[in-house]
C-alpha cells in the first residue's frame, strides 16, 4: 500500500486557481484550519468553496480567495454569523448559493454517487428557489406524482477535510460525535486531503473506536497530513474543544491585523503566535 504521507504545503500545490473545493466539518468545529492557513499562505484563488461554513470561508473570503461559495450557513456556532464572511458579503466580492441544509447534503450523495442530481422535498414552499433561479424541479414518475427540487450535483476538485486519527495508507477516523459528513466531501471529490491530529499504525485505528469510526477510506484519499491542533480554533472533540477566547478574537480584529498577527509565517509560527504547540 502507498504511503500517502505529505504536509499541508504540499497538499495545497496541487491546487490550482478556478478549482471547487470543498471544506469538511460543521460551522466550527472540526475545521481543517491548518490545510485553510496553509491555502492562504499559497496565491491559489478565484475558488468555488463548498462548506457547511465556518472560519474557513470566513478567512477565505477575507482574504479574496473565494469567487463562489455554496453554503447552507456561515457560522462560528457560538457567534451565529461568521463576522469576515458577513463583511465580504456585504461589500458584494463573492456570489453565493444559499440552500437548505438538507440540501446541501443531498448534493454531496449525488456528487458522490456520480448523479447528475437527487430528488428532495426541502427547498420546496421557501425563498430557496427565488433566490437560486438555476434550481429546477422535478416530477415523480409514479403514480403519486409528486414534486420535488432536483438539487444538482456538487462534484469538487478537491476535499480538504480534519479527523482525529489516519495511518499512512489514507484511513481516516472520526472519535467524537459526530461525523460532519466528512466521507460524502471525499466521496465527491476527485482528490482528498485528510489531515489529522496523529497519524497511527492501521492496527491502532481498530483498536481506538469501532468500525464505524473508520469514517474515511483510503480508496477516496490523496494525501494524509499529520497536523497535531489542525483544527484550531474549532473543536476537535475528544482531543480538544473550541478555543473560544481565540475565537473571539478572530472575530472582533480586522482581517489585514489578524492575518498580519497570526498568518504571516508557517504552521510553528502560528502555533507560537497562539501560544499553543503541538
Amino acid at each position: 500500500m502507498p504511503d500517502k504521507t505529505m504536509t499541508a504545503d504540499e497538499a495545497v500545490s496541487r491546487l490550482r486557481d478556478g478549482m471547487t473545493v470543498g471544506i469538511g466539518g460543521w460551522g466550527s468545529r472540526r475545521k481543517p484550519m491548518a490545510l485553510v492557513r496553509a491555502l492562504l499562505r499559497s496565491c491559489v484563488t478565484g475558488l468555488t468553496v463548498v462548506s457547511y461554513g465556518g472560519p474557513d470561508v470566513g478567512m477565505l473570503a477575507a482574504a479574496g480567495r473565494i469567487r463562489r461559495l455554496v453554503a447552507p450557513f456561515a457560522t462560528l456556532d457560538s457567534i451565529p454569523l461568521e463576522p469576515h464572511f458577513r463583511a465580504a458579503r456585504e461589500r458584494r466580492e463573492l456570489d453565493l448559493m444559499e440552500v437548505d441544509e438538507a440540501m446541501f447534503l443531498w448534493g454531496l450523495r449525488a456528487a458522490a454517487n456520480r448523479l447528475p442530481f437527487l430528488p428532495v422535498r426541502a427547498g420546496l414552499g421557501s425563498d430557496v428557489m427565488r433566490v437560486n433561479p438555476g434550481l429546477r424541479t422535478v416530477t415523480s414518475p409514479y403514480d403519486d406524482g409528486e414534486t420535488f427540487v432536483a438539487m444538482p450535483a456538487l462534484r469538487l476538485d478537491a476535499a480538504l477535510v480534519h479527523v482525529n486519527r489516519a495511518d499512512r495508507r489514507g484511513n481516516g477516523q472520526y472519535l467524537g460525535p459526530d461525523p460532519y459528513f466528512d466521507d460524502l466531501f471525499c466521496e465527491a471529490a476527485d482528490t482528498a486531503y485528510v489531515s489529522c491530529e496523529r497519524i497511527v499504525d492501521t492496527a491502532e485505528l481498530a483498536k481506538g473506536g469501532p468500525p464505524q469510526s473508520l469514517l474515511v477510506k483510503r480508496h477516496r484519499v490523496t494525501g494524509v497530513i499529520e497536523a497535531p491542533g489542525g483544527a484550531h480554533f474549532t473543536s476537535c472533540a475528544p482531543d480538544y474543544g473550541r478555543d473560544e477566547e481565540f475565537q473571539r478574537t478572530y472575530a472582533t480584529t480586522s482581517w489585514p491585523e489578524f492575518a498580519a498577527r497570526y498568518l504571516g509565517g508557517d504552521e510553528q509560527t502560528y502555533r507560537a503566535a497562539v501560544g499553543r504547540r503541538p
